[in-house]
């Protein structure tokens, strides 16, 4: 794993900042059983193993554009539905693992890329058009939605077992 001893200070920040919340997300899960993991406890449709796999997802995608553009992002398709779902055979020891797997890659790349490098977005009706995103900006979002849904995992949390992992 990268030290962040090695890196610049602002880069030091960003992997401090996103393995914090990486670290939250992952507590919210540390006990349950894999039907605790896919139960969805309340009217919303995400558990938390769903979740887990989502923000993984999420963070090798990025990471793919930050690397290669929308191009390299969009090579697989993505199953919309089914990423905040646990599909038949899915564990959430395997989804987890599979979360540091990804979330060891994206720390070796925090250490080389270039910060300031960007790349046009794909188009989606949620991007401005012809806009450009920098490596540094996708770093920025990446810690947004694993922050946001750390939260969101907090409260299905609580709604299966009473624990509250971030209060």
């Amino acid at each position: 794993m990268t030290s962040t001893e090695q890196l610049t200070r602002e880069r030091a920040d960003l992997l401090q900042t996103l393995r914090r919340h990486r670290g939250f997300l992952l507590h919210t899960v540390d006990g349950l059983t894999d039907e605790q993991a896919a139960t969805r406890s309340t009217v919303s449709e995400l558990c938390l193993g769903g979740l887990i796999k989502h923000v993984a997802g999420i963070e090798e995608r990025w990471m793919l554009f930050a690397v290669g553009g929308a191009e390299a992002m969009q090579r697989e398709e993505v199953d919309w539905v089914g990423q905040f779902q646990m599909a038949q055979g899915e564990t959430l020891a395997g989804l987890v693992e599979r979360f540091r797997q990804i979330a060891e890659q994206t720390d070796e790349l925090i250490a080389t890329l270039d910060l300031d490098a960007a790349h046009p977005l794909p188009q989606a009706p949620w991007f401005e058009p012809g806009a450009s995103w920098t490596v540094r900006r996708v770093l920025l979002h990446v810690i947004a939605e694993t922050s946001q849904h750390a939260g969101h995992a907090d409260i299905l949390r609580e709604a299966i077992d009473g624990a509250k992992t971030m209060g």
